[in-house]
């Protein structure tokens, strides 16, 4: 498996199925307008979508993988491709159940290198039932900047419920990061990208490894 970091809240995740196909995911892709980042042309197999703003749903650079055009998932629910399968979780933009940004679907991919789980614009502390959801995964994306999502301290409350193996923060600006390193307690390096060979790969202990892209 290899996640490669897009902008924003986009990663490229490419990976092994349970039938053993190679499938890649592109999360979140931006308008380059919105955001502010250039946004590359991408080929993918599966494309989710957290919610309907263009910095994170803008389609125009992304082409099926194959021949065949890819799968769009922009909804909460249960889905399978090619042996991939992905759970699309309700939740909202905000705290107050979606009243002021509206709903944010957050998503679960099960591949056989491990589980990752990518919360798009979470803004909101996990209920019992989201949280059954997510814990068991291995690889937890979650946006730490506050204002529009959780903030670092929140962000740290769900990565303990959740105690992934691996933890990809989703950051705009470097100071936004090291608050978030400093409510942590650790220093990360930031990494080009991440590389998992088989789920003996993970470590044993929460590890955050922050992606440049």
């Amino acid at each position: 498996m290899k996640i490669t970091y897009l902008g924003h809240s986009s990663f490229l995740i490419t990976g092994k199925t349970n039938t053993d196909e190679e499938v890649s995911v592109v999360t979140d892709p931006f308008d380059p307008k919105a955001v502010g980042l250039p946004f590359h042309k991408q080929k993918a197999d599966v494309v989710t979508i957290s919610h309907n703003h263009p910095n994170h749903f803008d389609l125009n650079n992304i082409e099926g993988k194959l021949e065949s055009d890819y799968f769009l998932i922009d909804t909460p629910g249960e889905y399978e491709l090619r042996g991939l399968r992905v759970f699309g979780i309700k939740g909202f933009h905000d705290d107050k159940n979606g009243a002021e940004r509206g709903g944010n679907t957050m998503y679960v991919y099960d591949f056989a290198e491990a589980t990752v789980a990518h919360l798009g614009d979470i803004g909101h502390t996990l209920d019992s039932n989201q949280l059954e959801l997510l814990e068991e995964i291995d690889i937890l994306m979650i946006p730490i900047g506050g204002k529009y999502t959780v903030d670092a301290k929140i962000a740290m409350q769900i990565i303990e419920s959740i105690e992934p193996k691996i933890v990809i923060p989703i950051f705009d600006e470097l100071s936004i990061l090291q608050d978030f390193l400093a409510e942590a307690g650790t220093e990360s390096p930031i990494e080009k990208n991440l590389i998992i060979k088989s789920r003996s790969d993970l470590p044993a202990e929460t590890k955050i490894i922050p992606l440049s892209v």
